[in-house]
């Protein structure tokens, strides 16, 4: 009787458990497709809307520190003179692993495609926070 009761229990929260992962996965899904429409719009702020004000970003010389320096980073890239060359920008899960309620590390490749070139492609690693404005990205490393 005891063994029916605890496989009662089991049954009712593993799928309570799986929920909040897969709700992560599809809300932080969502705010990367719109970011990346962000992109493709030549929308710098939208773009920029993943990101938390305090992330940084890991680049080849070393580490960027807050949103504020990001996009001054990315800037440049939405001059009406750039626009030819950003092209669209779009994102394809390779890996999602939920940490706590409150974060997340996505892990995706963005792919750029530049009319007349071949396509910009690369591995990214996101770590989101939930904050009260929704999914942010903490920190992110893309190659």
């Amino acid at each position: 009787m005891r063994a029916l009761a605890a496989l009662a229990v089991i049954a009712l929260v593993v799928p309570a458990a799986a929920a909040p992962c897969e709700d992560a996965n599809a809300a932080i899904m969502a705010v990367m497709r719109d970011s990346a429409a962000g992109w493709t719009a030549r929308d710098l702020d939208r773009f920029m809307a993943v990101y938390a004000e305090d992330a940084t970003f890991v680049v080849g010389d070393g580490v960027i520190r807050g949103k504020a320096a990001i996009a001054a980073r990315y800037a440049p890239r939405f001059a009406p003179e750039a626009a030819a060359k950003r092209g669209a920008l779009s994102f394809e899960q390779m890996a999602f692993r939920p940490i706590d309620p409150s974060h997340a590390l996505l892990v995706a490749r963005y792919r750029l495609k530049v009319a007349g070139a071949a396509d910009q492609t690369g591995p990214t690693s996101l770590l989101f926070e939930k904050q009260r404005e929704g999914w942010k990205i903490v920190a992110d490393h893309s190659s």
